[in-house]
């Protein structure tokens, strides 16, 4: 485990102190799993970013693929 500091706003940490005190969690285990909540939501941001970009790229050449195919039913009127 990792030792770190960190400076809270004065306001974030008042109210996390509060919070800590009705639910009885140590600081620490607190902190962790919120910092661990946060990198997963993190994480989803970036896959849901890079699959709205693929997803565009995909459009495009399945227009383009329907155009084809368009094209070849008409010659084949």
């Amino acid at each position: 485990m990792k030792t770190l500091s960190l400076k809270l706003d004065e306001v974030v940490y008042k109210e996390t102190e509060q919070l800590l005190e009705k639910i009885k969690k140590p600081r620490n285990r607190y902190i962790n799993e919120a910092i661990s909540y946060y990198n997963r939501l993190q994480r989803r941001k970036l896959i849901a970013n890079q699959l709205v970009i693929e997803s565009k790229i995909v459009n495009e050449d399945s227009m383009t693929i329907l155009s084809e195919f368009e094209k070849l039913e008409d010659n084949d009127s």
